[in-house]
Order: structure tokens, then sequence, then C-alpha cells
């Protein structure tokens, strides 16, 4: 399958990738970054994964969501009539299921069913036990289990479990697939028609919360839900995506694990959250990024796990193949050990946004933020590996500089704006000295552009943010030059690169890599913000239309071969899908105004100092309301439980062999 053939499921603690072939062919449980127990995507067939489709039959002929839900449904239309598989992940209860519901629309079709399952990425082959129709699966510290009224067979050979069925118009076939720990007995099966009504009215009802009425509102909500899919509902977090390897350039080495939580994406999705009305998500998400970052400012990471452990060791698993022979499989992230100064920047950054928009005041976390502040004073000169997490020799990346004066300005404002304690005219002054060193030395005067990095001729498609940021205003002719510049240098089809990863070797990886979505995005919001709106609408209207037929985005696109590439689906696209749709439609970039326009003023000069300007304004909050680094984050984004009642959980095993309706 071709990476935009796949659609995503989930509970909010994993996801799983299906087919427009009927397989499932990835699903890492009991959590997102949990070792997998199908990874054909990665691996080929044998590595695991489940099949549900038509006898003979390719690719479905039809796919869609039931609206406002994560409820796939698969139709083929085959010789002797139709059939659909509706398949889901229930909201999580005492153990993650997977339910795929096979439905008869027209005639008789024949079914088939193979399931393998290979826990630890591949590697581990289950003992599997067939008992009297039913199936049990066991290897090392996983065990799982499938429960439907078709018969199922074993074959030994191949290690895994086959069934073939007919199913007529109006009948319903369930499989259930339940895993948990293998010392702990087996849960109760879920009854898969409660579970799809559950799953319904669940999804429904959070989908019904969202206020976004304007620019593609289909597209919005769409992203929103898998925005939703992929945050971890226990803490909070929000994984980059919920693969890992998917090559940036087809049998490239560019190939990273995404399964985990950047920092530098809090920001971006906040906006799109609380854009949308989602408070209480973007309340867990700073709750989750205090908790993680609290600390020595000095230990600060890029990434951390979903819960917000700070080790994530990069391995390669040699046994799998690769998508497309695209090797090596990481297994972890290395870059979680990087220096990269921007995310200073980008945390402080979040804080401020949440408290403009009226979230409590985080007043016990307020010494942790002037604590990351003193460290960057010492170390803003420093040369960084940069948010694109280069491999190569650290530079003095232009984006990361602004991003520390990004910090400064931002504590600065908390003082002014916040009645916080700090010493802001230091603070003041740092920032002006930022801001003349990124101008006199990231800045090519002859070309009227900022470049990737200081005595660099190449350009960073991050330069875009400059004027989001606030670093200098919309107007100023360096931010026209620079998108221009970024346009002649770093479009390709009408899409943006991150930069040219072979200019001066920039980021010690060999080959080059597809445009980056996000960075198309930022190009539409940049071209908005200095007032060419026609061409920001089109660019998103292209850009939209790269979206596979459930509306996802992977993390970049192929303009030679036309395909979707990188880690699907990939949440810095459907953050930017969100923030970009709101900013056209309010006719300015959304969180661009309540970022960039309060600082404009006072970085239009060249050092960027400015009038202190700004009343000490103490927002309005009463202290019990102002818990930081609070427990209460705890499920808060998490949909209702589901019940374990009759109604939900059959009672016995016995009932787990339903008559086909």
């Amino acid at each position: 399958m071709r990476i935009e053939d796949y659609a995503l499921i989930g509970d909010m603690h994993t996801a799983a990738l299906v087919g427009r072939n009927g397989s499932i062919d990835w699903l890492c449980l009991p959590r997102f970054d949990s070792p997998s127990c199908f990874a054909a995507l990665v691996g080929g067939p044998d590595s695991g994964h489940w099949l549900l489709a038509p006898a003979g039959a390719d690719a479905a002929t039809s796919r869609r969501y039931r609206e406002g839900t994560l409820i796939l449904e698969s139709t083929w239309e085959c010789g002797g009539g139709a059939v659909r598989v509706v398949e889901f992940m229930p909201p999580r209860g005492e153990a993650p299921d997977v339910v795929r519901i096979v439905e008869g629309v027209r005639g008789r079709v024949e079914m088939r069913m193979e399931l393998m399952l290979r826990f630890d990425y591949g590697r581990n082959v289950p003992w599997l036990r067939h008992d009297e129709g039913r199936f049990a699966a066991v290897a090392g510290g996983d065990a799982a289990w499938l429960c439907t009224p078709v018969e199922l067979r074993p074959d030994e050979e191949h290690r895994r479990t086959t069934a073939s069925f007919t199913v007529g118009r109006g009948e319903r076939v369930p499989f259930v697939l339940t895993w948990r720990q293998s010392w702990l007995p087996r849960p109760k099966p879920v009854d898969p028609m409660a579970a799809l009504a559950d799953t319904e009215r669940l999804w429904r009802e959070w989908s019904g919360r969202c206020h976004y009425r304007g620019h593609h509102e289909e597209a919005v909500r769409a992203s929103l839900r898998t925005l939703k899919a992929l945050i971890y509902a226990p803490t909070g977090g929000m994984v980059a995506a919920p693969t890992t390897s998917l090559p940036e350039r087809l049998g490239s080495s560019r190939n990273w694990d995404y399964r985990y939580c950047w920092l530098r994406d809090a920001s971006f999705t906040l906006q799109a959250l609380m854009s949308a009305g989602y408070d209480a998500e973007a309340r867990a998400w700073r709750e989750w990024l205090l908790r993680a970052v609290a600390g020595h400012p000095a230990d600060l990471q890029v990434l951390y796990t979903v819960e917000g452990a700070r080790r994530i060791p990069e391995w390669s698993p040699g046994w799998l193949s690769g998508y497309e022979g695209s090797r090596p499989v990481r297994i972890g992230n290395a870059a979680a050990a990087q220096f990269q100064l921007d995310i200073y920047g980008e945390t402080l950054n979040c804080l401020d946004l949440a408290r403009r928009s009226n979230m409590p005041v985080e007043y016990e976390a307020w010494d942790l933020q002037q604590g990351m502040m003193h460290y960057l004073e010492g170390a803003w000169e420093r040369p960084d590996s940069g948010l694109w997490e280069s491999r190569g020799t650290p530079r003095h990346f232009v984006h990361s500089k602004i991003l520390a004066w990004v910090a400064a300005d931002r504590m600065i404002h908390a003082v002014e704006h916040f009645g916080l304690d700090g010493p802001a005219d230091r603070w003041r002054a740092l920032r002006a000295r930022i801001h003349e060193d990124v101008c006199t030395r990231g800045y090519d005067a002859g070309r009227n552009t900022f470049t990737q990095y200081y005595g660099s001729t190449g350009l960073d498609a991050a330069l875009l943010l400059i004027p989001r940021l606030g670093f200098l205003p919309a107007g100023d002719p360096r931010v026209a030059g620079t998108i221009e510049a970024v346009q002649r240098e770093l479009v390709e089809d009408g899409f943006v690169l991150r930069y040219r990863p072979q200019a001066e070797n920039v980021d010690g990886l060999p080959g080059d890599e597809g445009t980056f979505l996000a960075c198309s995005f930022w190009l539409a919001d940049a071209l908005a913000l200095i007032g060419r709106r026609r061409e920001a609408g089109e660019l998103f209207e292209r850009l939209l239309g790269l979206r596979n037929d459930v509306g996802l985005l992977a993390e970049e696109y192929d303009t030679t071969l036309r395909r979707q590439i990188g880690n699907f689906p990939q949440a810095y696209s459907h953050v930017s899908i969100v923030n970009t749709a709101t900013a056209l439609t309010a006719g300015r970039t959304s969180g661009l105004t309540s970022q960039a326009a309060g600082f404009s003023a006072r970085s239009a000069s060249t050092l960027g100092t400015g009038p202190p300007g700004g009343s000490r304004k103490r927002l309005i909050t009463r202290p019990a309301e102002t818990k930081a680094l609070s427990s209460s984050a705890r499920g808060v984004c998490r949909m209702p439980s589901r019940r374990r009642t009759p109604s939900s959980r059959h009672q016995g095993a016995d009932e787990c062999q339903p008559g086909v309706r």
C-alpha cells in the first residue's frame, strides 16, 4: 500500500493503520510507543498483519469515516454483491480492543480473514491455541484473543490463523481482537455492537464541542479528530505521528521514530485546539508540558515519551526490511539528546499563549520558567542542531536565535502584562542584543533575505515564521524579501522544502527529501500576513488536495512520484490545516495576531527595543484555580470511559459466539 492508502483508527492510547486492501499493517500495544504486534508496514506481511476483505479482491471501492467519528467504513463492490467492513478501537476500558464488523450490503460475498500476530516489532512469533473455535496467542509478556462466530483454522506452517465465510445482505459478522499482558487474566470479550454504539456516541459528543465555523469546516473538523486520536488520554501529551520510519524519501535512510511528544509542537497545537473550543485538551497539553520540562533547565529535552519520560534510546531492529526498502527502521529517537536552542523559546511562547488565552496562570511554574530564562541567557550564543534536528555539525541557526529572542520577549510580556516578578530590564537588554545579532549576522542584505544559519547562503522554511513570532512586523521589507527568497529557492511544484539538504551538507545525511507540508502551510500564513491573500488561499486549496480519501496527511509530499511520504498521519500537518483555515476565515492568521500583533510594534526597529509599554495588568484568576503541574490534567482530554456493564461486555466466555446476524 502507498502511505496515503492507509486510514487511522485509535482509542487515544494507541492507533492502527488500515490499508485499502483491508489489512491492518501497523499497531503498537498497549500504547503509541510500545512494540508492535502488526509491523507489515515497515517489515512486510510476515512481520504481522490482520487481513479482512472479500476473497480475491484488491482495494476497497470506497472508504469514509462515519460523520463526526473515527469509525472507518470500507466498502467493496464485488461480482456477487457488496460488503462493508466497519472498524474502530473503542475508548479504552480494562484492555485495548480492535473491533471489525463485516456487513452484507447486497447479494452474497465470500470473505477471507488472515491473522498473523508478531509481537516485538515482528520478532516474537506467538504460541497459538485453537480450542473449539476460540483463538489465543501468547509470547513473552504479550497475549491476545480473537473472538468471532466464524470458524477459525490454524495454519501451523505459517503460524497464522485463517477463516473463510460468506456474508449476505443484512448479516453482520463481528471480529474482536483483545490484547493484555500475558500474566493477567483474559478480559471479558467486548460486545461488538454495544461497543460500536458507545464509540459512535462518544466521538459525536466530542465532535459536537467544536466551535469552528468558517473556511473549509469539514477539513478542519476532520483534522481535529485526527489530532484527538494522537493525544495520549492519560497524560494529555500528543505524539507527532503514530508511526516510525516511514521515509522522507523512498529508499533512503531519512527514517525517524515519531511516536513521541515534541516541545516545539506545543504552541502550534495549543492554537489549533483553543481556536476550535477544545480548552480541556489545551489545558491538558500545557500541563503535560509543565510536568515534562520540570527539572534543571540544562536538562530540557527536545522530545519526551507520552508519559513525560526522558530516556528514548535509538536502535534498529535489523530484521525489518523497511517501508519499500527504506532502511534502517528506527525505534526511539536520538534527537532527544541534542541541544536545540529553539525549544526554550517554544516552551515559553506556549506558556505565554496559554496566559493570553485566559488559562489560569501557573504561578508555581513561574520559577521554572525563570530558571529556563536564566539558563538561556548563558546559552543562546551556542551553536545547536536546530529545529530540523540536524545530525551534522551544530551551527548558529537563525531560527534558533529568533526563538531565543522570543523567549526573552514572552518573559518580558509576562512581567508587563500579568504582574509576574522578574528582571524585565535585563531581559529587555538581552532581547535587543539577540535582535541585533540576528539582523547583523543572519541577514543577507544583498539578497534581502535572512539565511539558514550565520554565514550561510542557504535558506530555511522556518524563516517564514518571522512575522508570526513577532520578530519583525509583516510590513518590514526584510519579511517580504525572505518570503520571496523562499518562493524562489525552496518551492518545488508549488510546495515548500524545509531546506536544501545537500547545500553545504547541513544535516550530515545522504540524499534529499520531499516537500514539507507544514512549511507549505507556513508559506500560506506568511503570504496572508503580507496581504497576498489570494495566493495564500490558492496554496491552501492545493495543500488540501493532497489529503487522502479519508482526509489524512503525512509529513511530506514527493512532487515527482506524486505520493505522500514521511510518518503518517502527521500531527504537524493537521495542526497546520486548522491554524491556516482559521487564519483565512478571520482575514488574518489565527494565533498570528495573538502572538505577533502584540509584539510587532516593539520589534519594528533593528534592535527591537521600542517602548517598554504595557500596563502591569494581572490576570483575574482566583488562587485556587492556579495550580500548575496539577494531577488534574490526567484524563482531562479523555473521552468518558465506557462502563463495563452487560451491555458492553459479555458476562461469560460462552457468549463470545453469537450467531451471524
